[in-house]
């Protein structure tokens, strides 16, 4: 080969000619701070800066969508009953928003972001663990403190602390809400065997929120504004340790789980649009995503979390592997955020709930 071909072919190879890229293709642009710093401007900017940037982006763009589809948005259909084909129930019927977060979020300052969502009714429908409804409850009756994550388990345990990353948790606060909690499990029991009331965990969730009437509470807004919240691992944290000590001092209190599975599917399978916004993984993606195959899927998804998919967990999916089992449907507008929701979360509700409509 001639130094010529040898030329030639190490030329063609570095120096391929590309495709003229679309005319509708974004260019990649960041934030120039020359503008002086303006947040909005700089987190607009996101959406042509890359990487996560631009998931970010693409979340707020989807989350904004969800915030303003209206069923008048849409033909009437051949099989729409007369009032879905009313003009005034079509404006004023808008796209359910499913929205899920793990508990170490509640027991974080994220707590109040979601309590603001909940309080001005811009969800419809929350799912969380057992922890992400009772921390909300035991932070109206103590307080959480800022910790390190390096601090010792040997150590805190001696000293009656529990820490949740770099939050520390005073074992006293579990102790409060024992004190508050045990009278009401037994006025339930009351209840449900003078009254025949079936209690079911948002049932459960629904009264608690009534009980602590406090305005911190994100269950207290849940009861104000009838926002219903489901929780199938109910058991599984202290609220599960207090029904636990309440089956040996007042046996007899039944919490059944059936009845609202059914009031969860019925939630995605009655809508005429569905959007779901997941902070985290495990159940509550999960239980979020299942209801919504019911309906053949969301058309809207936002997920917000830090796992990976090569150990084929549910946390670490992304939305294409939710659209293979059909919860989330195949033309929807979806995106995750590879990102800890601590960190972004806030910034996501500044462009798009706290935002007018």
């Amino acid at each position: 080969m001639s130094n010529e071909d040898i030329s030639k072919a190490a030329h063609n190879a570095v120096l391929a000619v590309s495709e003229e890229a679309p005319a509708d293709a974004l260019p990649i642009r960041g934030y120039d701070f020359d503008n002086g710093v303006d947040y909005n401007a700089l987190l607009s900017s996101y959406i042509s800066t890359g990487f996560q940037a631009t998931s970010f982006g693409r979340a707020v763009e989807i989350i904004n969508k969800m915030r303003a589809w209206r069923l008048s948005d849409e033909p009437i259909a051949d099989d729409d009953t007369d009032e879905e084909r009313d003009p005034a129930f079509r404006k004023n019927t808008k796209c359910k928003i499913f929205f899920g977060y793990t508990s170490n979020l509640v027991s974080s300052g994220m707590r109040e972001t979601i309590k603001y969502l909940v309080k001005n009714s811009m969800v419809n429908v929350l799912v969380s663990t057992a922890g992400g409804v009772e921390e909300d409850f035991i932070k109206c009756l103590g307080q959480t403190y800022l910790g390190d994550f390096t601090l010792q388990g040997r150590t805190l345990r001696g000293k009656g602390l529990n820490r949740i990353g770099n939050l520390i948790v005073p074992n006293n606060n579990y102790c409060k809400f024992e004190d508050w909690i045990m009278p009401i499990f037994d006025q339930m029991l009351k209840e449900q065997q003078e009254d025949g009331v079936l209690w079911t965990p948002s049932k459960l969730i629904h009264r608690l929120g009534k009980e602590i009437d406090h305005p911190d509470s994100i269950y207290y807004w849940a009861y104000k504004n009838n926002i219903p919240v489901y929780c199938p691992g109910i058991t599984d944290g202290s609220i599960g340790d207090m029904l636990f000590f309440h089956s040996y001092r007042n046996p007899g209190l039944v919490v059944d789980v059936v009845q609202d599975v059914r009031g969860m599917n019925n939630e995605a399978i009655r809508a005429k649009k569905t959007g779901i916004i997941i902070l985290g993984g495990g159940m509550v993606k999960h239980h979020i995503c299942n209801a919504n195959l019911m309906r053949n899927g969301a058309e809207y998804a936002v997920l917000v979390n830090t796992a990976q998919e090569f150990d084929g967990s549910d946390a670490g999916a992304r939305p294409d592997e939710a659209v293979s089992w059909g919860k989330i449907k195949a033309d929807a507008d979806s995106v995750k955020v590879y990102a800890e929701a601590s960190l972004v979360f806030p910034l996501l509700v500044a462009q798009t709930f706290a935002q007018a409509e």
